[in-house]
């Protein structure tokens, strides 16, 4: 956890305003006790009352100023903690930007959510208790010690004994739950997997009526959380009332003997009062750091997963000097490319070279698992290759900027993709400074236009999360477009016709061939009618190239291609 308070330096003058405001409430809450023994001793007892009204002023002086230190001290600790807040969370955030796609297989979506939300708040909120209750808490303690002690020494012997027993039960309990809290976390990580993917999936569930199902899945989980917090809880039931029976334990005691020394004439009333106050005071310090023990061990477990997150080292990262982005523009190359992904027996491609220039559309082709996405996704380095190199420009991507490389490209990924917002957002999303007569033509060339307009608003109509009202095909026209309004000098298309009927699909191509016609294409599809026109068909076999060429000299060469051609098409629509 200290790993992560060197992030707070831009507070370090709040902190230090709330060390010195804590320091001097807790002299005022030290000079009162000295304040009621004077009062009683030289007002009360001796029944003058002008020594009580100028004494009890005085008291009511040292509280104003003991409160209006406690709410500024307050008020920096909570601008300091939630400051660490923020920052914490725009550390993470942006880490996990950078993350590859491998570290995000690594971890998880669910418990990097969890991570980024309760975590860093569980960190904050034990910032500002250690800034208020933590520094507090020994100089009470140390002080009121001192001052008892100056009090009378013979009865400290009480507060000898009744310290390291109340200590020694805090640490004790704290043993007990320091586990459960570490436990808890990874607990909280698997309600947030459960509930994400029945809230994602919802579609799913209630197709196959899975509902009661997804509901035990989650009431397993919940129970699993909740049992975990009452056997927690059921620990730290025994603290708060141990430690109240410690002090009032302590009350006694301190009255008894101190009423013995005063009968023996060897102690004043006035420094009884002041005794039991410093011993209670001393005692709530002892009770403010044991609930730094409740939230603490959490905190600190959930400041090792925000670490964990912080320290990882992305696997992708730019190179020290990037190379210039090449002459040339829109060369693709793959030169006996090979890679696996992390943890599989068997390479997901296998010494794979071609190229692809300007002006040609190369179409990927395979079956099911044969590596057609994992190929393209090398080209923007979502990940790197093991063996081999992919080129761009002339140039290895793991020499370029990933901004330099990625600004060549407009990537349709296989799974559409949209974001809450306007449609205009969401296809200005490719390019920030996209004019309105850019958005719309793009729409046009994607077939996304007629649709548009019959939607309440057009182009201001509101796309909800993920794109939910919206159809599939809808989604995936929206996402051509928004590569489109780009204008790169490559253009990925991961199986992005999938969701088109044959017409729309026809159109959508017809029209690409105009607006890229200067551009490099790659058309990853299962759709041999989505190929047929291609300059350029690769044909994908369990990670490896089983042919390259036309429809025609593929359907002559290639057994592989033809067993997908005769799939999908009469013999009248290959003749």
């Amino acid at each position: 956890m200290l790993k992560l308070f060197r992030f707070l330096k831009p507070y370090w003058l709040s902190i230090t305003g709330v060390l010195v405001l804590v320091f001097l409430q807790t002299i005022c809450d030290l000079y009162l006790p000295t304040l009621m023994s004077d009062i009683i001793n030289d007002g009360v007892i001796k029944g003058d009352t002008d020594e009580i009204m100028r004494i009890g002023g005085k008291m009511l002086l040292v509280t104003g100023a003991g409160v209006v230190f406690a709410i500024i001290a307050s008020y920096l600790a909570s601008k300091s903690s939630v400051g660490l807040g923020t920052i914490l969370r725009n550390k993470v955030f942006n880490r996990v930007e950078s993350f590859s796609l491998n570290e995000f297989d690594k971890l998880g979506t669910s418990t990097l959510i969890t991570r980024t939300t309760n975590d860093i708040n569980q960190v904050q909120m034990v910032t500002m208790m250690i800034m208020r209750m933590m520094v507090a808490a020994p100089m009470m303690c140390i002080g009121g010690i001192i001052l008892a002690f100056n009090k009378d020494k013979p009865l400290t012997i009480v507060l000898g004994v009744a310290i390291p027993a109340l200590i020694l039960f805090i640490v004790i309990v704290a043993k007990k739950v320091i586990p459960l809290f570490k436990i808890i976390q990874s607990k909280l990580d698997k309600i947030n997997l459960v509930l994400r993917e029945s809230l994602t999936g919802i579609r799913v569930v209630r197709a196959f009526n899975r509902i009661e199902h997804e509901r035990k899945r989650f009431q397993d989980a919940n129970e699993d959380l909740t049992n975990t917090y009452i056997t927690a809880n059921r620990i730290m039931a025994f603290l708060f009332p141990a430690i109240m029976l410690i002090m009032n334990f302590t009350s006694i005691a301190i009255l008894w003997f101190g009423g013995l020394r005063i009968d023996a004439g060897e102690m004043d009333l006035g420094a009884l009062s002041a005794f039991v106050q410093y011993a209670m005071q001393i005692m709530f310090s002892i009770l403010m750091f044991s609930m730094m023990f409740i939230m603490v061990p959490r905190a600190q477990a959930a400041a090792v997963r925000i670490n964990e997150v912080l320290e990882v080292v992305p696997e992708i990262n730019d190179p020290e000097e990037g190379a210039e982005c090449g002459t040339t523009k829109g060369v693709v190359e793959f030169k006996d490319v090979s890679f696996s992904y992390h943890g599989a027996e068997q390479p997901a491609l296998s010494n794979i070279t071609f190229s692809a220039k300007p002006g040609e559309v190369t179409a990927i082709i395979g079956s099911t698992g044969s590596g057609k996405s994992t190929l393209v996704n090398l080209i923007p380095r979502f990940y790197d290759v093991d063996s081999g190199s992919v080129l761009v420009d002339g140039v290895d991507v793991r020499e370029m900027t990933q901004e330099c490389l990625r600004n060549k490209i407009g990537f349709v990924p296989q799974k559409s993709v949209l974001f809450s917002g306007t449609i205009t957002d969401n296809i200005r999303y490719g390019k920030d400074d996209a004019t309105e007569q850019e958005i719309r033509h793009a729409a046009e060339v994607a077939q996304a236009a007629q649709f548009i307009s019959e939607m309440d608003g057009g182009y201001n109509h509101e796309i909800s999360q993920g794109g939910t009202n919206v159809s599939g095909g809808q989604k995936q026209r929206l996402s051509i477009a928004r590569a489109l309004v780009r204008k790169p000098e490559i253009y990925v298309f991961d199986d992005s016709f999938s969701a088109l009927d044959f017409k729309t699909d026809a159109k959508l191509r017809a029209a690409l061939r105009g607006e890229i016609a200067e551009a490099t294409v790659l058309i990853v599809s299962q759709r041999v009618a989505t190929v047929l026109d291609a300059d350029r068909i690769i044909v994908l076999n369990e990670g490896r190239i089983a042919g390259i060429g036309t429809h025609k000299e593929l359907l002559n060469s290639c057994d592989v291609y033809r067993e997908i051609v005769y799939s999908q098409l009469s013999e009248e629509e290959i003749a």
